[in-house]
Order: structure tokens, then sequence, then C-alpha cells
């Protein structure tokens, strides 16, 4: 397999310091809405990056569930590797990528955990067996086999059947606190657009930075 030669030339879309948002906030609402247009395969999908437990780098895909000013916001188990990560370490990376558009974005920021409330209003909006795996999960554990697990989820919708099922204290929400965004457009010849924001007190500052 000769991996040196697949080569693709991007052509989609120009960036330039002029054509941008001066808020990075409205910027990424006006991609992310290209991304749905365009109907991109996971739109919100996005790499996390944490510094892990054992001190590696850790990425892994969640889904955004929410962004504003305030940030942007994912969902997970409190108790997994990425929850852990956090509260040893909250400075986190958010990547985005799709490819269909030729971009990706950059984000650099600090993760703190939402409000019960937040958590509470997402965690019953969601599909029943969605909530049972919530609780059954004690994600980034060690299982003896899928089967074991399938049983547990089993047992637990068996018992839980017209029933409310409870949030788990362990599950809720995290918010990423923006410090930096980068915006990458692909173009010819690997001479890509990249425009990146940072966070000075109040207001975002914007610079071109070579590919």
């Amino acid at each position: 397999m000769k991996l040196h030669s697949i080569r693709s030339e991007y052509k989609y879309a120009v960036l330039s310091e002029k054509s941008v948002e001066k808020n990075p906030f409205k910027q990424f609402d006006h991609w992310l809405n290209d991304a749905l247009n365009a109907k991109v395969i996971e739109p919100t999908a996005m790499s996390l990056s944490t510094l892990g437990l054992e001190g590696f780098p850790d990425s892994r895909i969640v889904l955004l569930k929410d962004f504003g000013e305030n940030g942007f916001t994912f969902f997970t188990n409190y108790n997994g590797n990425k929850g852990k990560s956090i509260e040893k370490n909250p400075a986190v990376g958010l990547h985005f990528f799709w490819p269909e558009l030729e971009r990706q974005i950059r984000i650099s920021g600090f993760a703190e955990k939402t409000s019960d409330d937040i958590s509470d209003k997402y965690f019953y909006s969601r599909p029943v067996f969605s909530q049972i795996a919530a609780v059954v999960s004690n994600q980034s554990s060690k299982i003896p086999s899928r089967e074991s697990l399938q049983n547990d989820f089993d047992i637990l919708k068996e018992k839980s059947a017209n029933a409310v099922i409870k949030r788990p204290l362990n599950w809720g929400g995290f918010i990423v606190s923006p410090v930096k965004f980068e915006f990458w457009q692909g173009r010819e010849s690997r001479l890509h657009d990249r425009i990146l924001y940072e966070k000075l007190e109040a207001d975002w500052t914007v610079s071109r930075l070579a590919p």
C-alpha cells in the first residue's frame, strides 16, 4: 500500500481575516450550519483531547450538545477516563473535522461540570434505552464480557418498565470555555488558510497562521 501517493487538492472555499466574523462563536455558528446544510456525517462529532491519567495525551470522539458564548457542552460518565482526566487537569482541546467542506476547527479551553439542572434536562430528553445504558455502564472499567453488560442492561430494562430512570450522579455534562480557536480551510498546493482567535481579556484578536 503506497500511502505516500494518496493526495487530494482542496478547492472548496477560501478563508480570510476580512471575511471572518470578529466573534469566533459567530464564525463557528456559520460553519456548523454549513456542515448541517451539507449533510456532513455526524456534524456535531468532535474529538475531545485531555491529558490522560498516565501522562499521555488522550483523545476520543464525543458529541456536541449545546454551544454559546459561555462554551461548548457535551455529556459523559464522570467516573470514566475522560471525566477523571478533566478533574485532574481541566485544560482540554476540541477538534471538529468536516472533510466534505475541507474544514477543521480546533478549540483550546477549560472544562467544568454543568449544573445538575442542565444535566437532568438533557438526560431525561434521551431515549429510555440510552438512559438505561448510562446507568449500567461503568465507563472505562474492564468487564467480563459483552454478554455480562447486555445482561445488566436487560435486567434494568425489565425492572424499570413504565418507570422513570433516575439520572446517576456520576453522569452529566461538561462545558468547555474557550481561550483559543483556529479555523482551517483547505487550499490548493497545501497553502491552507488558518485563522486564529485568541482571548485578550474580554475581546478576541484575529491573526493568520502559516500553513
